[in-house]
């Protein structure tokens, strides 16, 4: 079971650094099924797991100057305020209405991510985004998670790229600070209500460590045009998944 732990560890450290997201939509399944952690455990285990690969990730691209704190800070501020005004419209909705929602917007996201021209991919220009660009995206970030009940770094990073104009590089660490601020709110709102398995998550963080290092290194030496496709591909199949999953239901 250690081994297993291991490689779940590392392969989230390694999502969260290289693609800037893929950390909970991981984490959650693997700790349930793999695991046998019931949800509820498995949601705030997976908060904390993620915050702290998160917040290591994104040391390691500070450490290769494609972190922007000004950026991840408003753009991560922002978004904390509008979810949490938006989450009560979630109670209004069927969660299956919702999922097929978030699935839809992820192909629509992933097919501008693929079909989106390339010029400012490789682009080193580090000057500051403007900031109602930031404001602006932070908070439609926010609204969406807050009303879909899910986000992470497959909104945030497409945000960052085609909204505040970062490149993808940058926009991949940048994201990781958001998703720590995320899931530390998170954590702190879930962790009086169950008592962890401190052990489980020391194994996850620390192989997540080598996976986290691994992602920024290997993320350096991609095309920029490369990792923002990957990314996209990424999102379209996990979209397709959770149509499989929960269309039926609606219909």
């Amino acid at each position: 079971m250690l081994g297993l732990e291991a490689v779940l560890g590392f392969v989230i450290g390694l999502s969260l650094s290289l693609l800037g997201g893929g950390g909970s939509i991981l984490t959650v399944p693997a700790l349930v099924y793999l695991i046998g952690q019931t949800p509820q455990m498995a949601v705030t285990t997976s908060l904390a797991i993620v915050g702290a690969n998160s917040m290591l990730g994104a040391l390691f691209h500070r450490s290769q100057g494609t972190l922007n704190w000004h950026v991840a800070l408003i753009f991560g501020g922002s978004g904390m305020i509008a979810a949490y005004f938006a989450a009560g419209f979630s109670k209004q909705f069927p969660p299956e209405l919702l999922m097929v929602a978030f699935a839809l917007l992820m192909l629509l996201i992933g097919g501008l991510l693929i079909t989106r021209k390339s010029a400012r991919d490789d682009t080193q220009d580090q000057r500051d985004p403007t900031i109602w660009k930031v404001l602006l995206g932070g908070a439609g970030v926010g609204l969406l998670t807050g009303i879909l009940g899910v986000g992470g770094g497959f909104l945030i990073v497409p945000a960052l790229v085609m909204l505040v104009g970062l490149p993808m590089h940058h926009a991949v660490g940048t994201s990781l600070v958001v998703i720590a601020m995320n899931s530390a709110a998170g954590f702190l709102g879930h962790a009086s209500d169950l008592s962890l398995d401190l052990s489980l998550i020391v194994v996850f963080v620390t192989a997540g460590v080598v996976g986290t290092l691994t992602g920024a290194r290997l993320g350096q030496r991609l095309n920029a045009g490369l990792l923002r496709r990957l990314f996209a591909l990424f999102v379209v199949v996990l979209a397709l998944l959770l149509l499989a999953d929960n269309l039926p239901k609606v219909i």
